[in-house]
């Protein structure tokens, strides 16, 4: 990979890690109702469970979903139905120290896993792997995703820490309520290009 191929590289997993998405939406959600340090296992969750996607993708994965339409059609509808049921989650959390049943940020595992029906997450590993592997070798294809990783964590780590930055001014559970609702709404309304291509 030419240096000029990789700062490109750099700058596509920068800009497609850092702007909004549903990965950024539960972590800024998590920041307010969990902290920063409890959100620690979904951001690595997010970062290598992504790597990982980005990995398998460029080995052949993808091809094989788009050849098969059933697949791509199953995908579809466990992403929408998963990430709909994300978002009631999130607009009926509790306000931190509540201890509802259910009131616990993602694991590293559960991050990891979502990766797989975020479309977001689909569309930058497409993205990755058609742009910046020219010579389809798997040498190529990991150090795209460990690109992607070393710049993925710092990146939405940016939206862990500023949900616990207003963590104090969302205090009150009239403001929390209206937060979480907002984030669900912003969730949901991530699907209409899945939904509406």
């Amino acid at each position: 990979m030419t240096y000029d191929l990789f700062l490109a590289l750099v700058g596509f997993a920068f800009v497609t890690s850092v702007t909004p998405g549903p990965n950024n939406m539960m972590l800024l959600a998590s920041g307010v109702n969990f902290g920063f340090s409890r959100t620690v296992p979904h951001m690595l969750g997010i970062s290598l469970g992504h790597a990982l996607m980005v990995f398998l993708v460029g080995l052949g994965l993808a091809g094989a979903i788009q050849a098969w339409p059933p697949a791509r059609v199953a995908l579809t509808v466990a992403s929408v139905g998963y990430m709909l049921w994300l978002a009631w989650k999130i607009a009926h959390a509790a306000a931190p120290g509540e201890g509802r049943a259910g009131g616990r940020p993602f694991t590293f595992l559960q991050a990891a896993a979502f990766q797989w029906v975020n479309p977001k997450a689909w569309a930058m590993a497409l993205g990755a792997v058609t742009n910046y592997t020219a010579q389809e070798s798997v040498s190529a294809v990991a150090m795209v995703a460990l690109v992607f990783a070393a710049v993925n964590l710092p990146s939405v780590s940016l939206w862990a820490y500023a949900g616990q930055s207003v963590r104090g001014w969302l205090a009150l559970p009239g403001r929390l309520r209206r937060f979480n609702w907002t984030m669900a709404a912003l969730l949901v309304l991530s699907l209409v290009p899945v939904i509406w291509p």
